[in-house]
């Protein structure tokens, strides 16, 4: 059983390592206020330049909304390479900086009804690996495998009908399975169903499901770093560096304030982005190479996919402004097989968003949120679901659990950068370019990023673990049973296509693609045992887990200046008595103050609320 003071916002991922208040740059000095901490008081705020409601200046907030992106830029970028194989694009990269400038818009927009609309916290919404394994399972299925063709470079002509027919017919059905899965994550969320939900999910489901997310990925990662082994491992090693070995180490930058005219600042640009750094440097270590020719000229010779000019030209094909829309690549259709098999992504992606709102109210300073703000939370991801099923990103949305690690990082929880961060996606969106230099990074370097991408994601599901007892021989049988059938039940199902036929081509279709579903299978069994097979709260992990997510917040912020609705529709509507039987209205009793205390930030405090009145006007952030 983990000790109790273990922290539970997943800090303790290499990724998202923070250390005292002097490791980072200091913002305060730009503007920020944060009254009533002293220099040396050890609580949140003292970590804190800006916290959630706070206003940075605009031109901090312009620059700490691009890191973000930046922070997000591996994941957004991988999903449509990933899921090109699968449409049958895997030769045509300019169609593929399309997925990617459209994955960019979508997330931008999403980003912004989050945190306006959804939760209200500084969280950024991106496209999600959890939708990536049913989509290739749906993909897979003999009906819409890839024609052989499609796999020679030298046949495939990617302006012809017929081509353009192949992909966008398989796009096509993922975008109505992922339309008509998001209704349900609406219907969850907006029902308050969550809550009830969560009362059976633990440490032992979610370790699993998280960890099988990335785990039959590895085919994919392996493919592509082995079309050049030597620059896979030189883009290992820089992101390994730099995110491991110097993440301490400060950089001078070159910055200006008035008060101190031009100066330099010490920032840990290694901790921050160390992904771009190592993507950006054997980039260029290729093109060097490629320019002396040391790299192969001929396709068919090994080490050709690692020249910069591999991909074609996809980059002065691209046209610097494209705007992406609902239904670019045509009419949705539904299969019920595609359905089924995204819902089970669905389900992991609601898990770890929960997770990620608790994380990132306690480093951006918030109170915990309350049930109705992560119902709508969850309800908001589900609109972005449906989004971006509509806009033709192959994928869904989700919390970016990498950018909630960024605002320790950072220091600075204002929600208004993520709104800065989400206005940044919109536009690089809009510029085709953009999308294209991304598609255009040569096959290996991408394959060196995967290995280190899925292994963190693998690391980070079995890091739930922490909370249940692992010398329980319970724990163990169905953790490792979990992990293990959801690797071998998949791979038997794909050979064995047959032995599965009922007869009902709708249902074999359905059975195929949730058992060649490694997350759903884990999941699915995870959860069973995990539920039925007798054992403690605290064995379980479920007393450690509940109670990391009731973490008091060190910060007196009010929660109905957090998480109520803005422009006043919280006080105007969620005012009336009717509306707090509403899940995603705050359940105010008759009288209820608008800014009311939260109660979790004020739990020590309700014993002495008449001697603690004139402490919390001096200082309302103890």
């Amino acid at each position: 059983m983990p000790s109790s003071d273990k922290d539970p916002n997943g800090l303790d991922n290499p990724n998202f390592i923070i250390d005292d208040g002097g490791h980072y740059c200091n913002f305060s000095d730009a503007g920020a206020t944060v009254p009533g901490c002293e220099e040396k008081q050890k609580c949140l705020c003292s970590n804190l330049a800006y916290s959630v409601t706070d206003i940075p200046p605009w031109y901090l907030c312009i620059f700490l909304g691009i890191q973000h992106y930046l922070t997000a830029l591996g994941g957004l970028v991988a999903i449509p390479i990933i899921l090109s194989r699968g449409l049958c694009l895997e030769h045509d990269i300019l169609t593929q900086s399309h997925l990617i400038s459209t994955i960019f818009f979508v997330s931008g927009i999403c980003t912004l009804l989050q945190v306006i609309f959804g939760v209200r916290l500084p969280i950024l919404q991106g496209g999600t690996f959890a939708f990536l394994t049913p989509s290739l399972a749906m993909l897979s299925l003999p009906e819409w495998k890839c024609p052989a063709w499609t796999q020679n470079v030298t046949q495939v002509d990617a302006t012809s009908p017929e081509f353009i027919e192949v992909w966008q017919k398989r796009m096509r059905e993922l975008q109505g399975a992922i339309m008509v899965a998001s209704c349900f994550q609406i219907f969850v969320g907006f029902s308050g169903l969550i809550g009830f939900l969560m009362r059976f999910i633990g440490p032992l489901t979610i370790a699993p499901t998280i960890s099988l997310v990335a785990l039959p990925l590895f085919e994919s990662a392996g493919d592509e770093a082995g079309a050049h082994w030597g620059i896979a491992a030189i883009t290992i090693f820089f992101i390994v560096l730099f995110s491991q070995y110097l993440k301490n180490v400060p950089v001078p930058v070159p910055t200006y304030k008035r008060s101190r005219k031009c100066h330099f600042s010490k920032i840990y640009l290694f901790q921050i982005f160390p992904v771009l750094l190592g993507l950006s440097i054997t980039w260029l270590v290729c093109f060097a190479l490629t320019v002396s020719n040391v790299f192969p000229s001929d396709p068919k010779d090994y080490g050709y996919a690692a020249r910069t000019d591999s991909k074609g030209n996809a980059l002065s094909e691209a046209p610097w402004f494209r705007f992406p829309y609902p239904g670019q690549w045509g009419v949705p259709t539904i299969s019920v097989a595609g359905v089924f098999g995204i819902i089970a992504g669905v389900i992991s992606s609601m898990v770890e968003s929960v997770g990620d709102y608790y994380a990132c109210a306690r480093l951006s300073g918030a109170p915990p949120p309350p049930k109705h703000a992560i119902n709508r939370g969850i309800g908001v991801e589900g609109i972005g679901c449906l989004l971006a099923g509509a806009w033709g990103t192959g994928n869904g949305t989700t919390s970016y659990s990498e950018n909630v690690g960024a605002l320790g990082i950072t220091r600075v929880g204002s929600r208004i950068v993520i709104v800065a961060g989400g206005c940044v996606m919109l536009l690089t969106g809009m510029f085709g370019k953009v999308g294209a230099v991304f598609a255009s990074i040569p096959t290996p370097i991408i394959g060196g990023m995967f290995l280190v991408m899925f292994g963190v994601i693998t690391a980070v599901g079995v890091s739930n673990l922490q909370y249940a007892d692992m010398n329980s021989s319970r724990n163990l049988f169905i953790f490792g049973f979990s992990i293990y059938a959801g690797l071998a039940i998949p791979h038997w199902v794909k050979n064995n296509t047959d032995a599965l036929k009922t007869g009902i081509l709708q249902l074999d279709q359905v059975i195929q693609v949730l058992l060649t579903t490694g997350m759903f299978v884990g999941g699915f069994l995870g959860f069973f045992l995990d539920n039925t097979i007798p054992g403690s709260q605290e064995e379980r992990g479920l007393s450690a887990w509940k109670e990391s997510y009731k973490e008091e917040s060190s910060e007196a912020l009010y929660t109905s200046d957090i998480y109520d609705l803005p422009f006043g529709i919280g006080s105007k509507f969620c005012a009336a008595n009717w509306f707090r039987y509403l899940p995603t209205c705050p359940k105010r009793p008759p009288g209820h103050r608008a800014n009311e205390h939260n109660s979790h930030a004020w739990e020590n405090s309700n014993k002495m609320n008449s001697e603690k009145d004139t402490e919390m006007n001096v200082d309302t952030r103890i």
